[in-house]
């Protein structure tokens, strides 16, 4: 078990992005929630190493979980587990360790909501994504997207002790942008899914169909994500919402008169920054927070 290998299968770009969505949302919530105390950097370093762990915890599990139906797509087909260069069962106890040390970590280093989210967020990946629907229908992907929201929630609930309605709203973004973005690479890559028998999207619905879906579900978060201006985000966060949200509107239309796995690649590197550019916006918005 070398260090590449540990690193592949716990996914550092998906570490990156989780871990800058808690700590964007954990200082938003500092910010603009009355009676917060200010934050120290430690409070920021518990919460990068809890989500950290987590994530990585929680990818290490999905390497483990789809070891049969890895070698089946090129994609894939070279990660540790079926190329042979890790143990399927060190991978498994790799999971299971970090995953459950991310939690208690969580609970003693910043508080019990917030750990509380952090096993949200590893059962939804886990459990609801990867071992229940990923296999069984088109949902799959829709309501796995709760596990990057937990990241969100996990973050303002380490500043706060709760859970309010801006903070929820605001975590609910990440579920909200999920099938836009995941939808495009499924069409990227809708050939080796089809091999696979996953049953994502556009193996069961076709490209068109599927582009239309992506269209619809971006028509959904433009306004969504502008509507939080009317809880309390401020014009920083709604003008960066807006102009981002726009271009991946313009994409997913063009996508829909131009549905091959080119141009979904095209929309997906599109897609892909939103939920970084979006979340830095929010801390922008909190720490240069006006409205008119």
């Amino acid at each position: 078990m070398g260090f590449n290998e540990i690193m592949e299968i716990s996914k550092p770009r998906i570490v990156v992005l989780l871990v800058i969505t808690a700590v964007t949302s954990m200082y938003a919530a500092s910010k603009l929630v009355d009676g917060t105390p200010e934050l120290g950097y430690w409070s920021y370093l518990h919460i990068i190493i809890a989500g950290a762990l987590a994530s990585a915890g929680s990818s290490a599990l999905n390497h483990y979980y789809d070891k049969d139906i890895d070698p089946k797509m090129s994609r894939t087909s070279k990660r540790p587990i079926p190329s042979g260069r890790m143990a399927a069962s060190h991978v498994l106890i790799y999971g299971l360790v970090v995953s459950c040390i991310s939690v208690i970590y969580g609970f003693f280093t910043l508080n019990p909501v917030s750990a509380f989210f952090i096993a949200l967020g590893i059962f939804s990946y886990v459990i609801i994504y990867t071992v229940w629907l990923k296999r069984l229908n088109t949902s799959n992907i829709v309501i796995g997207g709760i596990a990057g929201s937990a990241a969100a929630w996990a973050g303002w609930s380490a500043a706060t002790g709760s859970m309010d309605l801006l903070g929820f709203l605001v975590g609910f973004l990440v579920f909200v942008w999920t099938p836009s973005h995941f939808w495009c690479l499924a069409m990227k890559i809708k050939d080796e899914y089809a091999q696979a028998e996953v049953p994502m999207l556009p193996v069961v619905i076709g490209m068109q169909k599927t582009s239309k879906y992506i269209l619809a579900n971006t028509i959904i978060l433009l306004p969504y994500s502008l509507m939080l201006y009317a809880f309390g985000m401020g014009i920083v966060y709604t003008a960066i919402a807006a102009v981002s949200g726009g271009l991946m509107l313009a994409y997913h239309y063009k996508l829909t008169k131009t549905p091959t796995s080119e141009f979904a690649w095209k929309a997906y590197k599109v897609t892909a920054p939103y939920l970084t550019i979006i979340f830095v916006a929010v801390a922008l918005d909190a720490a240069f927070h006006f409205r008119i």
